[in-house]
């Protein structure tokens, strides 16, 4: 059964293809200009920085959807998405730190950061969330008993 989509869904997806579509279309122009014409000084940084400024959008639009659902078990569902997203952003980030500490693994992240672990969380509590929804919306085996 399909159910309706929420206003404040619907302004979430339309913010996260906004911030997404700027980020791809950054990211690449960025990615062009710091390999055939590399800015120096002040100007290196500001490009730099332009495509951290869409996920930074991305974290404000996933926070207004909290912010404006209405629906208060669609709400505590994504507080738990979120929420196992920083447990496991903070998780694999502290590993790694002490691998790095202890000269285990060499500096530096292969570009994989903060966000892109707490993305992948957030990947992974969504799934949980569909589990845990199906699980809770399961007739028991008692109930399929008495229902014959």
């Amino acid at each position: 059964m399909a159910t309706k989509m929420s206003p404040a869904m619907r302004r979430y997806i339309r913010r996260l293809t906004v911030c997404m579509s700027i980020y791809v279309g950054l990211i690449l122009a960025v990615g062009w200009l710091f390999r055939h014409a590399p800015p120096a000084g002040p100007l290196a940084l500001g490009a730099a920085v332009l495509p951290a400024l869409p996920i930074l959008g991305t974290f404000w639009t996933i926070f207004r959807l909290l912010e404006e659902e209405t629906d208060e078990y669609i709400r505590y569902m994504l507080v738990r998405q979120s929420l196992f997203a920083t447990a496991f952003c903070l998780s694999v980030m502290t590993v790694w730190e002490f691998l790095q500490n202890y000269d285990v693994v060499p500096s530096g992240n292969g570009g994989f950061g903060a966000a892109f672990f707490w993305f992948v969380g957030l990947g992974i509590g969504g799934m949980w969330n569909a589990w845990a929804a199906r699980r809770d919306c399961a007739p028991e085996d008692d109930d399929l008993e008495e229902a014959e």
